[in-house]
């Protein structure tokens, strides 16, 4: 019936005076403009009616996600595929006499139904990349390598679908001609595949996330982690320039994640004073009488003289020699010292290990090292706060009757020089 009409209409395009060429051409053009008008008229009902109905609809619920996905277009990109429906099935009436055009037709309509159908695919994989990361569990896991991965798997697929369509070859021929040059192919994708492993064992060993706080000094960065993706990973250092890490060097080298301090609740602050060795003593009854006075060490004092004179006293033990028994050195105060007032600091994190002790003596004295850990991780912060400790502590040496070692400088070799004798030949 169909053709009768279509027939009927180009036999009257002859009669108006029209040659039999013209006639044709200007019948396909009528046909054409049908059925754009019908697709237009489609693609206004779909987007204008259909469209605005879902928008209400889902402004209307409770949920997020499908705010997400009308966010990402996904709703607006299906409505993208109507027309190209209209217009494929349309071709069985248009140019009755062209299957090869007819066939033309069909195959940029596919073409273009799975270019929308990727789009569409490819915005509700980033509006579950979103909703995924408001949830809790994001912030242990991140999948974005995961995501990429997809992605690439359905643009593969898509590409391949339309090079099968463009060449007229079955699909599966073109896969089996790829499996040929899969050498070429894992070359050319190294750093994706080797990022994919990486990203893989990244994640299940949650060895890294998006907020931690790593070094890694081979690619000088340090500072906190702001993307991880299938081939690289982005740091913002604390000078606010930025780091990008391949994601399989983080499996391949060695880093330090600061997690476990920021989970901890404290920063660790480990640094020593250098004793010069010459001062350390045993201390004097004077002295003693005048630790009495400072109020971390007056019940320290008097209770660690008590067990000293007892313990001398049961094993008759002949003071008069300093060697003989047990007494109190200046440097073993000044250690009890600076733990007591390091317990009484309201900066420092009393839970933590917190430890002041010696280490191995050098040329340059006995080091005095302060291995404890701050309440306050702001970086700004535990600087002064660890200055603070420090500032008091070169303040109150001398009253202890000890002194810091530090290599002489030009001044004091200056006045060594100025008050050394001068012999006469």
């Amino acid at each position: 019936m169909e053709t009768i009409h279509l027939q009927a209409l180009e036999n009257w395009l002859i009669n108006k005076g029209f040659s039999e060429q013209l006639a044709g051409l200007a019948h396909d053009s009528i046909m054409v403009l049908i059925v754009l008008v019908i697709a237009g008229i489609a693609d206004i009902i779909t987007r204008k009616l259909l469209l605005d109905v879902i928008i209400q609809a889902v402004r209307k619920t409770k949920t997020t996600w499908d705010d997400i996905l009308l966010e990402k277009r996904v709703f607006q990109r299906i409505a993208h595929i109507v027309p190209a429906i209209v217009i494929y099935f349309s071709t069985e009436f248009l140019f009755l006499e062209s299957a090869q055009f007819q066939a033309l037709i069909k195959s940029l309509c596919i073409i273009y139904i799975l270019l929308i159908t990727l789009l569409v695919a490819e915005s509700i994989i980033n509006g579950f990349h979103e909703i995924y990361n408001s949830q809790p569990i994001s912030k242990g896991r991140s999948i974005k390598g995961y995501i990429q991965v997809i992605k690439i798997f359905l643009y593969f697929i898509v590409i391949i679908s339309i090079l099968a369509i463009l060449l007229d070859k079955p699909l599966t021929t073109l896969l089996t001609g790829l499996g040929a040059l899969a050498a070429v192919l894992i070359l050319v994708f190294k750093d994706t595949i080797l990022g994919f492993v990486a990203s893989i064992q990244l994640s299940a060993n949650k060895m890294v996330n998006v907020g931690d706080w790593i070094s890694m000094p081979q690619y000088n960065a340090d500072g906190n982690v702001t993307d991880i993706s299938l081939n690289t990973i982005k740091v913002r250092n604390w000078d606010k320039t930025i780091s990008t890490i391949p994601t399989y060097a983080l499996v391949a080298d060695s880093f330090q994640n600061w997690k476990g301090m920021s989970e901890s609740g404290g920063r660790r602050i480990k640094r020593h004073l250098t004793i010069d060795m010459k001062s350390v003593k045993f201390c004097t009854p004077e002295m003693l009488k005048r630790f009495e006075h400072i109020i971390y060490l007056k019940d320290y004092i008097k209770q660690r003289q008590v067990e000293i004179e007892k313990y001398n006293r049961d094993n008759d033990i002949d003071e008069s020699i300093v060697v003989n028994g047990r007494r109190m050195t200046n440097l073993g105060v000044f250690r009890r010292y600076i733990e007591f007032y390091l317990r009484n600091h309201p900066k420092i994190h009393q839970e933590l290990t917190f430890m002041v002790r010696h280490l191995q003596p050098t040329d340059k004295g006995i080091p005095l090292e302060v291995y404890v850990f701050s309440n306050d991780q702001q970086w700004v912060n535990y600087e002064s706060i660890q200055a603070d400790i420090f500032d008091h502590l070169l303040a109150v040496i001398p009253e202890f009757e000890l002194r810091v070692f530090q290599l002489p400088s030009g001044d004091d070799l200056r006045k060594s020089n100025a008050t050394a004798p001068v012999y006469g030949d």
